[in-house]
C-alpha cells in the first residue's frame, strides 16, 4: 500500500488540514494494533513507517539466549549471529518481525483504526482551537432549533445557545448570521462541546473591543460593564490620555460605532459613562442620563446616598428601577437616591466620612 499510502496522507493533509506527521503516526499506531492481533506477536514490537515510500516494517527487540524458550522475545546465538557474527548470549538484537501474511489484512485493520483515530484527532484540534477561544466573541449561523436549544455552525462544529443564554426578547431563525460569547468548551465522547451566550457581559465587552479600535488598542479602557440583555446596559470607560475623550471614542461620529453594536444587540440600549476614581463622580455619572446634586459615600461599606433634583427622580431610578439598578451593578456600590425634596423633609443620616459633590 505503498504509494497509495503516501497520496493518501497528501489528500488528509490538504482536506482536513492535519500535519503530516501526525497522520503518520497514528498509521503506525494502527499498523502496531493491527499486528498485536496477530497470533504469537512480540508484546515490544513497534512500526517503522517510510515517510518517502510509505514502505513500512513490524520491528521487535530479541534477547540472544541459548535455548529458546519463548519465540516471540528470544532469538538463539545461531539465527542472531546470522544477522551478525558480534553477537554474544544476553545481546539485544533489532529484527523484522513483519508476519508474511500481514499485508491485506493489516491495511483492512489498520484503515479502520487510522479513520478512528483521525476522527479523535480532528475533534481534539477543534477543541484545542475552541478552548483557546473560551471568553471571545464568534460569528456563527443559525443550524437549527432543537426544543429551547439553538445550535449554531461554526464551520468545523456546531455550539449550542441554551436557553439560559439567550435573549428573551429575540427570535433565532434558521439561516440568520449571530454573534454570540463563548462561556465554556468541554470535551466530550462525540467531541467538543462548545456553550455560548447572547446575554453575557463579556459579549458586549468584545462587541465594543471590535467596533472601538481605540479599546482594542488599549487608549481606551473599558473598566465595567452591566448588563439586562435585550433591555438595557452600561458600560464605564476611561482613558489616561487627557487629549482622547472615552464616551466619545466609543459613541463615534454621529454614534455610529455604538449604533451597530446597538443593531447586533436588537436595540438594546447602551449607556456609556465615563469611569472615574473618585466613587462619588463614578456613581454620579453611572446614574447617567440623569443630573445629579449630590453624593455621599461610606468605602468601608461600599454604600452611597444620591440626591438628584425631584424632575430628575424617575429617571434616575428608571423604569421598575432599572437605571438604579445597572448603576450599582456598573459601581458595584449600594446607591439609595432621594430627590432634593426627600432629602430636606427626611434627610440621610450623615455617614461618619466620606462625602462629596457630583
Amino acid at each position: 500500500m505503498s504509494q497509495e499510502l503516501i497520496q493518501a496522507v497528501m489528500v488528509l493533509t490538504k482536506t482536513k488540514g492535519f500535519a503530516p506527521e501526525v497522520i503518520f503516526e497514528s498509521l503506525e499506531a494502527a499498523l502496531l494494533q493491527a499486528y498485536r492481533k496477530e497470533p504469537s506477536s512480540n508484546p515490544d514490537a513497534y512500526v517503522e513507517l517510510n515517510r518517502e515510500t510509505g514502505e513500512y516494517k513490524v520491528m521487535a527487540k530479541k534477547e540472544v539466549v541459548e535455548a529458546v524458550e519463548t519465540p516471540e522475545t528470544q532469538i538463539s546465538l545461531e539465527d542472531a549471529r546470522q544477522q551478525s557474527p558480534r553477537f554474544e548470549i544476553g545481546d539485544v538484537v533489532e529484527m523484522n518481525v513483519t508476519p508474511a501474511n500481514f499485508g491485506r489484512s493489516a491495511a483492512h485493520t489498520a484503515k479502520q483504526m487510522l479513520i478512528q483515530r483521525l476522527k479523535e484527532a480532528e475533534r481534539s484540534v477543534v477543541f484545542e482551537e475552541y478552548f483557546s477561544r473560551e471568553g471571545d466573541i464568534i460569528t456563527g449561523i443559525i443550524e437549527r432549533v432543537e426544543g429551547k436549544n439553538v445550535y449554531i455552525n461554526l464551520g468545523k462544529t456546531e455550539a449550542i445557545l441554551p436557553p439560559t443564554e439567550q435573549i428573551a426578547t429575540e427570535t433565532y431563525r434558521e439561516g440568520d448570521r449571530i454573534k454570540c460569547y463563548i462561556v465554556e468548551v468541554k470535551k466530550t465522547t462525540k467531541g467538543p462541546q462548545i456553550m455560548i451566550s447572547r446575554t453575557h457581559p463579556g459579549l458586549l465587552k468584545r462587541l465594543f473591543e471590535l467596533e472601538v479600535p481605540e479599546i482594542f488598542e488599549g487608549v481606551v479602557e473599558l473598566k465595567s460593564v452591566a448588563r439586562e440583555p435585550g433591555m438595557r446596559s452600561k458600560i464605564a470607560v476611561y482613558s489616561r490620555d487627557e487629549n482622547i475623550d472615552p464616551v466619545g471614542a466609543c459613541v463615534g461620529q454621529k454614534g455610529q460605532r455604538v449604533q451597530h453594536i446597538v443593531d447586533e444587540l436588537h436595540d438594546e440600549k447602551i449607556d456609556i459613562v465615563k469611569w472615574d476614581e473618585d466613587p462619588a463622580i463614578y456613581i454620579a455619572n453611572s446614574l447617567s442620563p440623569a443630573k445629579v446634586v449630590s453624593v455621599d459615600v461610606n468605602e468601608e461599606e461600599k454604600a452611597s446616598r444620591v440626591v438628584v433634583p425631584d424632575y430628575q427622580l424617575s429617571l434616575a431610578i428608571g423604569k421598575a428601577g432599572q437605571n438604579a439598578r445597572l448603576a450599582a451593578k456598573l459601581t458595584n456600590w449600594k446607591i439609595d437616591i432621594k430627590s432634593e425634596t426627600q432629602a430636606q423633609e427626611e434627610p440621610f443620616e450623615p455617614y461618619a466620612s466620606g462625602a462629596g459633590e457630583a
